[in-house]
């Protein structure tokens, strides 16, 4: 297991951004640049959602994309971020087997 997985994982907070972004559409409100389901959700929002500073949630958003589980995706000056099913479903296998 990569050591940025579990990282990414030991957190709360960056649990939570996984368990919205899951279902964008329920837990966000539209924005005007990007679509929440192909896009992804705009970090901003997530700061907001979350209650803490841009700075503070762009550090989540880093560690949760260097263990690959979100992808990030520049449209204007915005970064929009999704889950990487592929990669969470790999997660999810390989933590399930037998150690």
């Amino acid at each position: 297991m990569d050591v940025e997985v579990l990282k990414a994982l030991a957190n709360r907070r960056r649990l939570q951004i996984l368990e919205w972004l899951r279902d964008p559409v329920a837990h966000f409100p539209p924005q005007v640049d990007g679509d929440l389901e192909t896009d992804g959700v705009c970090g901003v929002l997530i700061a907001q959602k979350l209650k803490v500073s841009q700075p503070t949630a762009g550090e989540h958003l880093k560690v949760l994309a260097a263990a690959g589980l979100i992808e990030g995706k520049r449209i204007k000056q915005w970064v929009f971020y999704r889950r990487d099913e592929d990669r969470i479903r790999e997660v999810k296998q390989t933590l399930s087997q037998d150690w």
